[in-house]
């Protein structure tokens, strides 16, 4: 099954034409080689939070959208408004994806503990908000695919289970 996936750029620069969006297209090759996927919707707004609620609201209220992946806005700046757009819209949180993002940032540089991305779900559609750069993107995006199909199955509604059969625990 192929994912089908959006990409929102959230850079006031970008937006208004002054920067070319390197970090969209770090993740477009990224997402559309390591994983079965391909890239359905894709725009680019200003750091407002209303614009980027928008976005994912129609997006992951379409069911045409699995995954949404944001870059940009997620650092301390007075505009960096990505996260609390998220929040505003997920209604399930996935503390570990950003957990685990943050975590293998920190062996990189330590100004990964300074990133306040969220990911979280909305119906089936799984939202990852992802840094601004390329290299912080493409770093990120490294340890998120290992584990991004599996969880993207089972919010899909995959009824297998988890772990092999001789891997269970309990029984």
């Amino acid at each position: 099954m192929s994912y089908r996936v959006a990409i929102l750029t959230v850079s006031d620069r970008s937006a208004a034409g002054q920067r070319a969006d390197a970090s969209g297209d770090v993740i477009r090759a990224l997402i559309t080689t390591r994983l079965d996927a391909q890239v359905t919707a894709y725009r680019v707004v200003p750091d407002e939070q209303p614009a980027i609620v928008a976005a994912l609201c129609e997006w992951a209220d379409s069911g045409a959208i699995d995954l949404i992946l944001t870059t940009g806005g997620t650092g301390l700046a007075p505009r960096d408004v990505t996260p609390e757009a998220t929040r505003a819209v997920i209604e399930r949180e996935v503390p570990g994806i950003p957990e685990a993002m943050r975590a293998a940032g920190l062996r990189v540089t330590p100004f990964a503990m300074l990133s306040r991305m969220v990911a979280g779900t909305r119906g089936r559609c799984l939202i990852i908000n992802l840094p601004g750069s390329p290299k912080g993107v493409r770093e990120n995006l490294e340890v998120l695919l290992p584990a991004l199909g599996h969880g993207l199955d089972k919010l899909l509604g995959d009824p297998r289970d988890c772990a092999p059969e001789g891997e269970r625990s309990g029984a």
